[in-house]
């Protein structure tokens, strides 16, 4: 059976930094060995951002974003079924991820608590479609 890391496709000494993730979380995914930091500086292979409120998601999401690798993936998590009083759900998540610029791909469960969406930047001429947002045209590779 895969673990969550598997499923995420976080791959080995991937450079990572986590916001606001809670230890249970961290330990369910079950990572591989990575180089994980302290700061946000640089660019990272795999970026995890755990927000209960649409405010402060909007608020960090193009400052994570600027420090996304061109492969990487940036995931966003967030509590389930309007858990731990969140306002946000899968449609808001993704619609504040297309207006910066990134698209989705994969969504899954992290535990009994936290959804996980990835975010990638887009492929270059390639339509993204979905039903809850509309990608903004890219005027750079970021």
């Amino acid at each position: 059976m895969k673990t969550v890391a598997q499923k995420m496709g976080i791959k080995e000494s991937g450079r990572t930094v986590f916001i606001n993730a809670p230890t249970e979380a961290i330990v369910g995914i079950k990572l591989p060995t990575l180089s994980i930091s302290k700061k946000m500086t640089g660019e990272f292979d795999y970026i995890h951002l755990f927000v209960k409120k649409q405010s402060a998601y909007t608020k960090i999401f193009s400052k994570l974003k600027a420090h996304l690798k061109l492969n990487g993936m940036l995931w966003v998590s967030w509590p389930k079924g309007g858990g731990l009083d969140t306002d946000l759900s899968l449609p808001k998540v993704i619609q504040i991820g297309y207006s910066y610029g990134l698209v989705e791909s994969t969504c899954l469960s992290i535990n009994n608590v936290w959804s996980g969406l990835k975010f990638t930047h887009p492929k270059k001429d390639k339509v993204y479609n979905n039903s809850h947002a509309t990608l903004k045209q890219r005027t750079t590779n970021r």
